[in-house]
């Protein structure tokens, strides 16, 4: 049986989810795989589960065990970012495991980038429990068991050019924000830049895209990859996010959107720091 670590490097799961996450458990192991749970999994005061050196060190000890196989994270908030300095980059580095995560993670997974090199997975495994679960767990099985393609096939549609190529980095926009200014960011040249949102209407969504474009993002980035804006969907928010990336980083990129990556429960997952061909 696959054995796998369970993390929480954000805001820590309610205690209100044991019961949440014990159903996790039992559908991993349904599908041969042993979930092995962190010490740093459920929140105390304001949501935090343990300081930035504890969470850090609780996501090592699972790169440092031979027995694990792959990591996934199942928090999500505003707190990653802490751990960042604290991560040991050359065992990182020297492992052949990946971590996986969404949100807030896009800290973490793209630290690790920037870092080492690595991949990393924007993907949430709690999606397995949800209202599209069955489905989910179709994809995940056939993915990381059988060796399958099925959680990482997108559809995707151009607004603007025809192809482009580069290593994936970026997910969540706000979260990708935290980087800037780092070491932890990654170098966007030549890079196709994925972008995805929860919350946001139009106002918050201009601001983000407006720094990355006064951080001279667009001007170095390969293509863009817009995933879900969940609030601005459900809204109907206009301008669309589209027509305020087109605004923003101009009519020379080529810009795809794929319903596909996102937060939704029915979200598929995408390699970061992985080479990918749209066209």
């Amino acid at each position: 049986m696959k054995k796998i670590g369970i993390v929480c490097c954000s805001n820590g799961r309610k205690r209100t989810s044991v019961k949440e996450i014990k159903y996790l458990k039992s559908i991993l192991l349904s599908i041969g795989i042993f979930p092995v749970f962190s010490d740093c999994i459920y929140s105390g005061v304001d949501d935090i589960n343990a300081n930035a050196k504890e969470r850090a060190l609780a996501l090592m000890k699972f790169y440092m065990d031979d027995e694990i196989e792959g990591i996934f994270d199942i928090s999500g908030g505003d707190i990653a970012n802490g751990i960042l300095p604290y991560l040991d980059y050359k065992t990182i580095a020297d492992s052949s495991k990946i971590f996986w995560g969404y949100s807030d993670l896009t800290t973490v997974i793209n630290a690790v980038y920037a870092k080492t090199g690595r991949e990393s997975v924007l993907y949430q495994i709690r999606n397995l429990m949800y209202d599209d679960g069955e489905e989910q767990k179709k994809r995940f099985f056939n993915s990381v068991i059988e060796g399958g393609n099925d959680l990482f096939r997108i559809c995707y549609h151009f607004i603007q050019g025809k192809e482009m190529k580069g290593v994936v980095v970026g997910g969540n926009i706000r979260c990708f924000l935290k980087l800037a200014g780092t070491e932890f960011m990654p170098d966007l040249k030549g890079k196709i830049l994925l972008l995805e949102s929860l919350h946001g209407t139009a106002p918050r969504i201009e601001t983000y895209l407006c720094q990355l474009q006064q951080l001279g993002i667009f001007e170095k980035a390969a293509g863009i990859l817009i995933g879900t804006f969940t609030q601005m969907e459900k809204e109907n928010c206009i301008p669309t996010v589209e027509t305020l990336l087109r605004e923003t980083a101009g009519r020379d990129i080529p810009i795809a959107v794929t319903g596909d990556i996102g937060h939704g429960m029915d979200a598929k997952a995408i390699i970061i720091g992985q080479e990918l061909y749209l066209g």
